[in-house]
């Protein structure tokens, strides 16, 4: 593990800022679109232009921040708990159970509901992202003790039945449901609110406030349960702690944006590359990263098919299929050695 530079990393924090700065301006002005740099420095801003900027730029850069973090953040607690670079925040199975709430509230809802408003549709994918989370942890505890590797076999069991069930409900859907449903589960960033901006970022932060607490548990539990047990960590508590918390920030963002995967493996593999092992540096710079991701991710999904629009999850897909075979190869050559 290498030293750390301090209890906070200032000068990388500075670095990856200054960069996230520049990808927020590059998506507010850069684009095919009458709102851009030259022509802000020749008109100004006109009234129309701020109204576009106010009500769906700056919702879209700033929710792309926080759920970049926020799935960075549940990447990095995750690996470290189950002491696998290979975990994130898709394998325990809570996306895939918040994306279940969500499409059924969708095609099911009409029958309970005239018309199913979007606070319905974020409510129940977060219950259920919720719930699945509660059931894997129940599942592998007993008698007060938590056994990470039949967590594990939980999450990849609810993950396959969630996924099962999704394309169940997608067989009995109309087209106008199958179409937009098809859309939400590769995910956007397209027509939020600022009462979702909002809602998500208050999860997302108290939940990163709570994980960097644990950062010091993260490094004693990566070297093993009994070793961090030795060093006076209770690790009952750290696992709930980190399965709970990850669960929640995961499952806001997917009730508001739907499914972007990947973001939680890339981001922390890539930090570690930089900074070493050490979660006081990997977590808030995890954080930075993944927010980095989402928002040139976003802008590249808005720019590169204009007028038509990428779904974020899918180009996520397209860059963290790859990354996770090249770590699968990696950690081939690993055993081979």
């Amino acid at each position: 593990m290498r030293k750390a530079s301090g209890a906070f990393p200032a000068r990388r924090s500075a670095i990856l800022g200054g960069i996230l700065l520049l990808a927020v301006l590059g998506h507010l002005f850069v684009g095919h679109s009458s709102l851009n740099w030259s022509t802000l420095l020749t008109e100004g801003v006109s009234t129309q232009q701020w109204f576009i900027l106010q009500e769906f730029r700056l919702p879209r850069v700033l929710m792309a921040i926080i759920v970049g973090a926020g799935l960075a953040v549940a990447g990095v607690a995750l690996q470290a708990l189950f002491r696998n670079p290979l975990a994130e925040p898709g394998l325990i199975g809570v996306a895939s159970s918040s994306a279940f709430g969500a499409v059924a509230i969708m095609v099911l809802g009409g029958w309970l509901w005239q018309q199913v408003a979007l606070w319905q549709i974020g409510f129940f994918a977060f219950a259920s992202g919720l719930l699945a989370t509660l059931l894997i942890y129940r599942l592998a505890t007993k008698s007060g003790q938590t056994d990470i590797a039949l967590m594990l076999l939980a999450g990849v069991a609810v993950n396959a039945i969630m996924g099962a069930a999704t394309q169940l409900l997608l067989s009995v859907a109309d087209l106008v449901q199958l179409r937009t449903v098809t859309f939400w589960l590769m995910g956007s960033l397209v027509n939020l609110s600022w009462p979702s901006v909002v809602g998500v970022s208050a999860v997302v932060l108290f939940c990163t406030a709570v994980l960097w607490r644990l950062v010091r548990a993260m490094n004693a539990f990566v070297l093993g349960e009994n070793s961090a047990r030795y060093m006076g960590f209770d690790t009952g508590r750290f696992k709930w702690q980190v399965m709970i918390f990850s669960a929640l920030m995961v499952s806001s963002a997917v009730s508001v944006v739907g499914v972007i995967g990947f973001v939680g493996l890339v981001v922390p593999h890539i930090v570690r590359l930089w900074v070493g092992s050490d979660h006081r540096l990997v977590l808030p710079l995890s954080a930075l990263g993944g927010a980095i991701l989402l928002v040139l991710a976003d802008w590249l999904a808005r720019v590169m098919l204009h007028p038509l629009e990428l779904p974020i999850g899918l180009l996520m897909a397209l860059i963290g299929a790859p990354f996770f075979l090249m770590m699968l190869l990696k950690q081939r050559r690993g055993w081979r050695q």
